[in-house]
């Protein structure tokens, strides 16, 4: 990967990492029981919108070790051990990403509308598929890194 790629994909992340914020942030007052609802009553009385939230935390997470590695390659032309373990940590937020996806099912399948959960199961089968192939490529590239005799 030569430096401007790097540079690319690091612009990339950071569209990515508002997108999502912007889409997070924005959602929640489409939702048809908040329309008409105070920015109060969507962000403090909805443990659902909480918990997202908290499940947020490890993407954004993963997408700031990305953002490190892109930089740490851009200024030294090269990937280091150090990349290893970003690429660890990489792997374990997406595995984290997967289980507050699953633990959002199992609160969609009890607690949920039925009529949401088609949709709710469909996007989070979505999530968990980008999720897992994430996780996969971070394992496939940390055990590129790794010299031969340490696998």
């Amino acid at each position: 990967m030569k430096r401007g790629a790097a540079l690319f994909c690091q612009v990339v992340v950071v569209l990515i990492g508002i997108a999502i914020l912007a889409f997070l942030l924005w959602e929640p007052h489409l939702e048809g029981r908040n329309a008409h609802a105070t920015t109060f009553e969507i962000y403090c009385k909805d443990p659902f919108l909480a918990y997202v939230y908290a499940g947020s935390i490890p993407f954004f997470v993963a997408l700031t070790r990305a953002f490190g590695v892109l930089g740490h390659f851009r200024k030294n032309g090269k990937l280091s051990p150090a990349t290893a373990d970003a690429l660890r940590a990489i792997r374990r937020c997406a595995m984290a990403v997967i289980g507050f996806v699953a633990g959002g099912v199992v609160i969609i399948l009890m607690f949920g509308d039925p009529d949401d959960r088609p949709a709710g199961f469909f996007m989070s089968l979505l999530v968990t598929i980008g999720a897992g192939a994430i996780a996969t490529a971070a394992t496939m590239f940390e055990r590129s890194l790794r010299p031969a005799g340490t696998r």
